[in-house]
């Protein structure tokens, strides 16, 4: 019978497993585990569109934030950014990545963001529970608005600068 913990994370019940799940997301190695079961069917079943794959990726990250690192520190900014590209300016899934590309290339200075106490009342473990490509769509939309929404309430003026100082990059 395997042990289950809360993810450090999102807070996410998965199966205690040890190991390093990544070098600056702050995620248990059950709770990785889970994350990159949902990236492979996305990548290996037909047609998810890029934007279900850019909004699980940003959406991970910012509820798995970690500890004020230079990485970490830039992953968040980041990843707030494009979510807000995507959900306010309502850019796809390819042109916010473009966008991620151009920022990066101007090689921007970011601060720690303090993490919102609640980051989301969805995990990347609801994402497995979809039955089917359309309710998993869905849910990814759901999860993303719903954690962007903590870190969004907590610092809208900091995360509206940076993504729209930055737009002019595209």
């Amino acid at each position: 019978m395997k042990n289950d913990i809360k993810c450090y994370g999102c807070k996410a019940l998965v199966e205690d497993i040890p190991g390093t799940a990544h070098k600056y997301i702050g995620a248990n190695q059950g709770c990785w585990n889970l994350y990159t079961e949902v990236l492979a069917k996305q990548y290996s079943e037909f047609n998810y569109p890029e934007d279900t794959q850019r909004l699980t990726v940003d959406t991970y990250a910012i509820q798995h934030p970690g500890v004020p690192s230079k990485q970490s520190i830039q992953s968040v900014n980041i990843h707030l950014m494009s979510l807000y590209w995507v959900l306010i300016k309502k850019l796809n899934g390819k042109e916010a990545t473009k966008m991620i590309a151009n920022v990066l290339d101007n090689k921007p200075s970011f601060e720690w963001l303090e993490p919102p106490f609640i980051n989301g009342n969805l995990t990347i473990a609801d994402i497995l529970n979809a039955r089917t490509k359309e309710e998993h769509e869905q849910l990814v939309k759901k999860w993303a608005e719903d954690v962007f929404d903590c870190w969004y309430h907590q610092h809208q003026t900091k995360i509206k600068a940076l993504a729209e100082d930055n737009y002019k990059y595209n």
